[in-house]
């Protein structure tokens, strides 16, 4: 097939995955009133912007200093950069293969208007059952975890504003709270929360950054980081997880109206992310140096203020919010397991999806190691999910000469064409295997085992002052 034909099919398939939306949205309108369409109805760029900044920074903003102590600062901005980059590559792959699933999709006339495309489903047309299998099990383990990650800092941020109960406590409360985003039907209907996440995170980021600056060093403060390196591939890790936030990728961009226009956004929402991360990751390492060795949530180090309270109830809502990004693709999973995604009716998908919340509450009340499994998490299954499956599935999907021809989307000359996309891809599987998965697997299970030897399953309160034990 000619280039000229090529960008012919592209344009109609474009087209055609444009209608569809715009079906649905005009559709839409005509059922809702205005404003709640303003509200609810989320497909344009600005949304999918919005909802990839606001899951990628959410808890780990409280973690990143953390990571610092475990580092040291030139590391730390390193490895901030790196994977940042790193992240919003294998974020444009995958947006490559799902339009490439799509439009092949399309071709064969598939109707898409009642169901949710998601990653598994991709690698499943692309590459097949094996593929398919590999990218549910690590996809699905890392958003459950991911889940049982925010329920763990709403209940450790809650604490520094209200003592009364153990962190234990806070998670029971926490996790039927959290629960209600069953009644969330998809990425759609999350505009004016990602929205709202995102100023959350920006009025902590920089809440974070301007007390410990007028704060100032504690006194005697040590920055001794990098010291062990157990402690430094920890810390690298939580980084490796951060920028790690693009499992969600595939639900994000089938929510989009003109989900082709999807390719740099994560790029545009990473460098708008390091704005808060780099800045109150070193101010608060600057004014408290090894002391984050102990304390992985910053909150727990700043004086208490008003300002404080005000940074911990935003970060409460927000996690809440990213409980349901990352919850959200499982409810579809459950619910295409059990014969009910295109099911209409809200309440019996929501009373369906029930079961899905349980297991994350009971493994948060088991882990409560707020840091510490952020950095397990990602070493053990952010490492293949959003970085090692993509790029090796990109290479294997357009092996071939005649996949590169008929390919939707070409690599941009800039990059080197295909050698050059599949030499990134190439360093992108070795470095995370080897670094990621290899050095910072060890590192962070051994620390997570120390965190079970020190603290103990199920602990009350996990880091707690004596006094509240």
């Amino acid at each position: 097939m000619t280039s000229e034909k090529v960008e012919t099919v592209i344009a109609g398939n474009y087209v055609e995955m444009e209608r569809e939306e715009d079906d649905a949205y005009a559709s839409g309108r005509a059922s809702r009133s205005k404003f709640s369409n303003f509200l609810w109805n989320g497909g344009s760029v600005y949304d999918a912007w919005f909802s990839c900044a606001s899951n990628q920074v959410a808890q780990v903003l409280l973690t990143l200093p953390y990571s610092f102590s475990q580092l040291g600062m030139a590391s730390g901005i390193v490895f901030q950069l790196f994977y940042g980059l790193m992240g919003s590559w294998t974020a444009y792959l995958i947006s490559i293969l799902y339009v490439e699933y799509r439009t092949r999709k399309e071709r064969e006339k598939v109707d898409f208007r009642n169901h949710v495309i998601q990653w598994f489903e991709v690698l499943d047309g692309l590459l097949g059952k094996n593929w398919r299998n590999a990218g549910l099990f690590f996809n699905c383990t890392f958003l459950l975890f991911g889940s049982v990650i925010q329920l763990i800092a709403c209940a450790s941020n809650i604490y520094y504003i209200n003592d009364n109960l153990d962190k234990r406590t806070w998670t029971y409360i926490f996790g039927a709270c959290c629960a209600t985003t069953v009644f969330v039907p998809s990425f759609h209907n999350y505009r004016v929360w990602s929205f709202l996440g995102l100023v959350m995170t920006t009025y902590t980021a920089w809440y974070l950054t301007i007390a410990s600056l007028l704060h100032g060093q504690n006194e005697g403060v040590v920055h001794s980081g990098p010291a062990k390196m157990v402690l430094y591939f920890t810390g690298a890790t939580n980084i490796l997880y951060t920028f790690g936030g693009h499992a969600v990728t595939v639900e994000i961009m089938h929510a989009m109206w003109k989900p082709q226009k999807f390719k740099m956004i994560y790029l545009i929402a990473t460098l708008y992310v390091l704005t808060l991360t780099l800045p109150s990751a070193i101010s608060v390492y600057w004014a408290f140096g090894d002391a984050l060795l102990t304390h992985s949530n910053a909150f727990a180090l700043l004086p208490k203020s008003g300002f404080r309270d005000v940074a911990v109830v935003l970060m409460l809502i927000h996690q809440f919010i990213t409980f349901g990004f990352a919850c959200t693709p499982l409810y579809f999973v459950w619910e295409k397991f059990i014969g009910i995604h295109e099911v209409k009716s809200i309440f019996k998908r929501a009373l369906a999806r029930l079961p899905v919340v349980i297991p994350i509450w009971f493994l948060a009340i088991i882990f409560p190691f707020f840091g510490p499994i952020n950095s397990a998490v990602g070493a053990l299954l952010v490492s293949f999910t959003v970085y090692i499956i993509p790029a090796l599935a990109h290479m294997l999907t357009f092996v071939s000469p005649a996949a590169r021809e008929n390919a939707v989307e070409r690599p941009p000359k800039y990059l080197g064409g295909w050698t050059g996309i599949f030499s990134l891809n190439v360093f992108v599987v070795c470095w995370v295997l080897v670094v990621g998965f290899g050095f910072g697997g060890w590192a962070s299970m051994l620390n997570f085992i120390n965190q079970i030897n020190t603290f103990g399953l199920f602990t009350k309160c996990y880091q707690c002052p004596p006094h509240k034990n």
